[in-house]
């Protein structure tokens, strides 16, 4: 039951990257991330869950589906949802790499509601764990991985969303004597890629999106490693609905239990670009292929994933785990 309720989910990643996939270099981002709102939306009808939106496109108000507390699915299970439809729209938009369509579930009342705010953040891979600390500083955090990885400092890389808000954090970085790998969008890339072996990324740091953060900690739970962060408030109502929302931890440290409080959280993502992690979406006459990740903090495995779709007949598999 629970591999087939990560393939259903799996097709709703696979339907948002087809779909967005169309709008790859054409300069349109905000066509490119409907197209994948749209298609996530659609492919959820298919799915027997009685599915939460927790984290999704914004309040009711603001997006006409995928809005925080939208109900998806057909009836069942009841599960907590979390998506990013589009992680890069500009990146889909102008032919870069790493974009993806991302989700990630869990059993209800699990996933913290993130509030549409920033968040700092820090994320390292399994061998390097408990080498970190949201509240400590760049330094300290690139010397005690590279400890931890028995690397140089030279030779580790960090990545960093490439803001004006982090031109002391880069500074500090290269001071420290750290590679950077800068980024124009999709953190939650960023994040789990140090996670994965082959992105040739070690280390994230930095001020992002609130909601990503709660994606990129389900994807460490299932992977290992370590995910922290501590909201960066803009102004006071952002604060006083996170406390309606009932959001935990609001001004102290947001550790991987606050943020996914659960064993049993999955992460699903299909690239739309080619990336270090993912190959984007290819179309060819009859049909197109994706490749997508798996993750499932239950069963503790990684499954990367190859998915031909043909025109008028049954889509089939290769597995690569």
């Amino acid at each position: 039951m629970r591999t087939t309720r990560i393939v259903e989910m799996l097709e709703v990643t696979e339907s948002a990257a087809l779909a967005a996939g169309r709008w790859m270099g054409k300069g349109d981002k905000h066509a490119a991330d409907d197209a994948a709102v749209e298609g996530m939306r659609r492919a959820f009808n298919d799915v027997e869950i009685d599915g939460t939106i927790v984290i999704g496109e914004g309040e009711r108000d603001e997006a006409p589906m995928l809005y925080i507390g939208e109900k998806v699915g057909k009836g069942g299970e009841g599960i907590d949802i979390a998506v990013d439809p589009l992680e890069g729209t500009n990146l889909t938009a102008y032919g870069q790499s790493n974009s993806l369509a991302v989700l990630a579930f869990g059993p209800k009342g699990t996933l913290l509601h993130a509030p549409d705010t920033y968040m700092n953040k820090i994320a390292v891979g399994p061998d390097a764990a408990s080498a970190v600390h949201i509240d400590a500083s760049p330094t300290e955090n690139i010397r005690n991985v590279a400890k931890a990885l028995k690397r140089d400092v030279e030779d580790l890389v960090v990545c960093i969303l490439d803001r004006e808000r982090h031109i002391e954090l880069i500074k500090e970085v290269r001071a420290a004597g750290a590679r950077i790998r800068l980024i124009s969008d999709g953190d939650v890339f960023g994040a789990v890629a140090t996670a994965i072996e082959g992105t040739g990324i070690h280390l994230y740091l930095g001020i992002g999106a609130a909601p990503e953060g709660v994606l990129a900690c389900a994807a460490m739970k299932c992977i290992g490693g370590t995910f922290m962060g501590r909201f960066a408030w803009r102004n006071p109502e952002e604060k006083a609905r996170a406390v309606e929302m009932g959001t935990c931890n609001i001004d102290g440290v947001l550790d991987m239990d606050c943020l996914v409080n659960t064993d049993e959280a999955a992460f699903i993502a299909t690239g739309v670009t080619d990336g270090e992690m993912l190959r984007g979406v290819k179309y060819f006459g009859h049909g197109a292929r994706t490749n997508s990740v798996a993750m499932d903090a239950k069963t503790k495995t990684v499954r990367f994933i190859d998915t031909i779709y043909r025109t008028g007949e049954e889509k089939f598999w290769v597995r690569m785990d």
